[in-house]
């Protein structure tokens, strides 16, 4: 029996668990230049969950586009962070449904017994801090991919 290739999910969707902070850093990166608006984050008090739906690069993927000549893909999926206690957002005005936000990355800052933050830095310094009972995220793509509106990769400056 052989090893998992990275191809070998290509075109399966993404359903990814961290519940240990060396897990996140997998799901960081493949989240990583997604993008959203504020009407499409969620924070349900009661279960205490807060999910983002976004429209992710598939990083997964570019090798092989670049490698077969065709397009650079997106996917809708879902970021669900379980266990959360409290919210705070930084340069992001939850009323202004329309601007649109760019994550850059998804990290946690451990507290004490289990307990910690989950940081979502965006772009253009805004941030969504996430008081949590345990580190408990989960991505999953939820439709098929398409083309990347831009036609590109994204890119950073160095």
């Amino acid at each position: 029996m052989a090893d998992a290739r990275f191809e070998d999910g290509a075109e399966a969707p993404l359903h990814l668990m961290a519940l240990d902070p060396d897990d996140l850093p997998v799901i960081s990166a493949l989240v990583q230049d997604a993008v959203f608006t504020a009407a499409d984050m969620r924070w349900q008090k009661g279960p205490r969950r807060f999910a983002v739906l976004l429209n992710r690069f598939r990083w997964e993927d570019r090798a092989a586009a670049e490698r077969h000549g065709r397009a650079y893909e997106r996917v809708r999926a879902l970021l669900v962070i379980s266990d959360v206690l409290a919210v705070r957002r930084q340069g992001i005005d939850p009323r202004d449904g329309d601007t649109v936000l760019s994550l850059l990355s998804v990290t946690f800052e451990p507290g004490e017994d289990g307990a910690g933050q989950v940081i979502l830095t965006l772009a253009g310094d805004g941030a969504v801090a996430l008081d949590v009972e345990c580190l408990d995220v989960a991505l999953r793509d939820v439709t098929r991919p398409n083309r990347a509106p831009s036609g590109s990769a994204p890119t950073h400056p160095e």
